[in-house]
């Protein structure tokens, strides 16, 4: 009985553990200086994952596929900001941090994606598209080259010569 328990404890543990999908974060905070430091763009799932079809369609077709995630990567940090009805699903930080950004972008409706700049601006919004991950990836490539972020170049203290 006592190893039936133990199992059934580690098993709550592993599955709560693999909430967040491999390649997403919750941290929006750290997602943003993450940006900021490789040059990229954040692309924002805001999702109703355990209530929301819509949402969990989008996972499904595109969201979850590991060539999506890998190529998505090069181009966005990939954050997910999940309103779900059981909220244990959450981490502490997220369950703070997800109404108030929820609530800051001014989301009504599920799935909404959005790609913000490493400030958290809104550079262009989307949601659920058919047509696979492949498509998604297209749609995406569009905005990611129309929104660009400069690379920040490092202060020289040199002047330059109008020649």
């Amino acid at each position: 009985m006592k190893r039936l328990i133990v199992s059934a404890v580690f098993a709550l543990v592993a599955t709560c553990a693999s909430a967040m999908p491999k390649g997403w974060t919750d941290d929006f905070e750290a997602a943003k200086a993450k940006a900021e430091k490789e040059g990229k763009l954040l692309l924002v799932d805001f999702s109703g994952s355990d209530w929301c079809g819509w949402c969990m369609k989008l996972d499904e077709e595109v969201f979850s596929k590991k060539k999506f995630v890998s190529a998505a990567q090069k181009n966005f940090v990939l954050v997910l900001i999940d309103s779900p009805r059981d909220k244990e699903k959450l981490s502490k930080k997220a369950r703070k941090q997800n109404p108030e950004l929820v609530k800051k972008y001014g989301i009504r409706g599920y799935p909404t994606v959005l790609i913000m700049d490493a400030k958290g601006e809104v550079v262009a919004k989307t949601g659920y598209r058919k047509g696979g991950h492949k498509e998604y990836l297209n749609h995406l490539a569009s905005i990611a080259e129309a929104n660009k972020p400069q690379p920040k170049k490092p202060a020289s203290g040199k002047k330059t010569s109008s020649r």
